[in-house]
């Protein structure tokens, strides 16, 4: 399988530390500015489902930085799936993972500006909020068309940026805890504490998806081999530690009813704590984090794409790169259609529907991960010790009987949707096996030089986007209902929570 760069060529690529960060930023995202809200309406009680949330999560970043190391090749939890059951269960997994992490794009991007309208008011009014995501969504193809590196430098600043808050709650907030807070909201959903556990695994494993971005990403990786299992694992343990403290500290802080109504947690909580200064700074960084987390997403989505395409299972013009190996014609494609779903939900009808399909694609990305446990047991054989091979298949095990918990506990109508759509992946398939056949048959390379043109057209777009979201906010239109910039704090990240599932990294 080709990769991102020529084999033996670090040059250009990320290091341990960028990619560590990639996992915890791509997990991080928008999730952990939002879950402590999203639980407040089980109850305190989510601290159990936290733990085990935590185990299930350090397995499947086991068995991710298990099959990394066994084989380090792009394309994560397809070229698991492929090597271990063939083409067409790759196929069905790179189709699954790719579409349900390009329109989980879109709600980072909603998000991100969600709680930048604490500043700009005008990102409350729909046409506004959908050119300023667009700019965003186009913005951050442009960075990864100029490389891997930039994006792993981009995003290194802004997940530092964005865990300077978040762990400054967690170890700076049980200053303000109260425990009578925390204790009298243990489990304020009038279930049983056993079903009140299981209704938080559904919040708290979607707060972990991207847990394999580093093993998708291993062709823009140096030294994958070495560097992606580190990392893989290394950030699993950041987030979980961010994760668990964060929560339940907020959870302490903020009465019940109070937390359940909010619509920015983590600012509300610095706003009790210092004021709002704090406040507003902890707005800012929960916006830097989303749309930073955003960047490696769409790094994701291009790579596991190319990945597929380069096997002959995707459409050949995924595989096309430019001179620094990055499928930007791809980047280009995924960008617009992201802008067509923008366009096509910024109402606020559409906006609910849109959060549903955003929570099947979620659920569809359980599913590569049961694969990839499972496929341990078969790509692990033989290149480990016994005793090693043991552990990491009761590791995969767990992981997968873990995933299969959080199906159960999901939306019923969601989950069989997604199910049809994994069926239906079989008809698609064949329109994938006549390509296969001419690539082997014909002896032609996949791939090729991806024009030029595409770089400027994608930052062409981003200033196009930007100009009608600026002309738009002054108030062309009469009917915009622009508000005024002097905005109660307690509506910070309002669009947010409206316009983007919980749980979506």
């Amino acid at each position: 399988m080709a990769t991102a760069a020529t084999a033996g060529d670090d040059s250009g690529k990320i290091g341990l530390v960028p990619a560590t960060l990639m996992v915890a930023g791509n997990m991080m995202g928008s999730g952990v500015f939002m879950l402590p809200a999203n639980l407040s309406a089980i109850g305190s009680i989510a601290l159990i489902g936290w733990l085990l949330t935590v185990v299930g999560a350090v397995a499947l970043a086991l068995v991710f930085a298990k099959l990394s190391a066994i084989d380090p090749a792009a394309g994560g939890p397809y070229a698991f799936a492929r090597k271990a059951y063939g083409d067409y269960m790759g196929y069905q997994t790179n189709l699954i993972y790719w579409l349900a992490n390009v329109v989980g794009n879109v709600a980072l991007a909603v998000a991100g500006l969600g709680y930048l309208s604490h500043f700009f008011p005008a990102l409350k009014v729909p046409i506004v909020m959908a050119f300023g995501s667009i700019a965003i969504i186009w913005f951050f193809a442009y960075a990864n068309i100029l490389g891997p590196k930039v994006v792993g430098r981009l995003q290194s600043f802004t997940t530092i940026f964005a865990l300077v808050p978040i762990f400054g709650m967690a170890l700076f907030g049980w200053f303000w805890f109260k425990p009578e807070i925390f204790s009298s909201a243990w489990n304020v959903s009038g279930q049983s504490s056993p079903n009140a556990v299981m209704a938080t695994l559904t919040f708290t494993l979607w707060a972990f998806i991207g847990v394999e971005s580093a093993s998708v990403s291993a062709g823009v990786v140096a030294n994958p081999s070495r560097n992606v299992p580190i990392a893989t694992v290394g950030g699993v343990v950041l987030a979980s530690v961010a994760y668990v403290l964060s929560s339940s500290v907020i959870m302490g802080m903020i009465p019940n009813k109070e937390l359940i109504a909010s619509s920015a947690p983590f600012a509300d909580a610095a706003r009790l704590a210092l004021g709002d200064f704090a406040g507003s700074t902890v707005a800012l960084c929960a916006a830097v984090g989303c749309l930073g987390s955003l960047a490696g997403w769409t790094l994701l989505v291009g790579q596991s794409a190319k990945a597929a395409a380069d096997d002959g299972l995707f459409p050949g013009i995924f595989a096309k790169v430019n001179k620094r190996g990055v499928p930007s014609l791809g980047l280009v494609i995924v960008a617009v259609i992201m802008s067509v779903q923008v366009l096509a939900t910024m109402s606020p009808t559409a906006s609910q529907q849109f959060g549903k399909i955003a929570s099947i694609a979620v659920i569809m990305t359980l599913l590569p991960y049961i694969y990839s446990c499972i496929a341990i047991k078969v790509l692990g054989y033989g290149k480990m010790p016994h005793g090693q091979y043991t552990f990491f298949v009761a590791s995969g095990l767990a992981g997968a009987i873990y995933c299969m918990i959080a199906l159960v506990g999901s939306d019923g109508e969601q989950t069989r949707w997604s199910l049809i759509f994994v069926i239906a992946t079989i008809v698609f398939y064949s329109a994938s096996i006549t390509r296969k056949r001419d690539l082997d048959e014909k002896h032609i390379h996949p791939g090729g030089k991806a024009p030029v043109w595409v770089r400027y057209l994608a930052l062409g777009v981003t200033i196009v986007a930007l100009v009608v979201m600026f002309w738009l906010s002054v108030g062309r239109h009469n009917d915009l209902d622009l508000r005024s910039r002097e905005q109660a704090p307690a509506e910070a990240g309002e669009t947010a929570q409206q316009m983007a599932p919980s749980g979506v990294q």
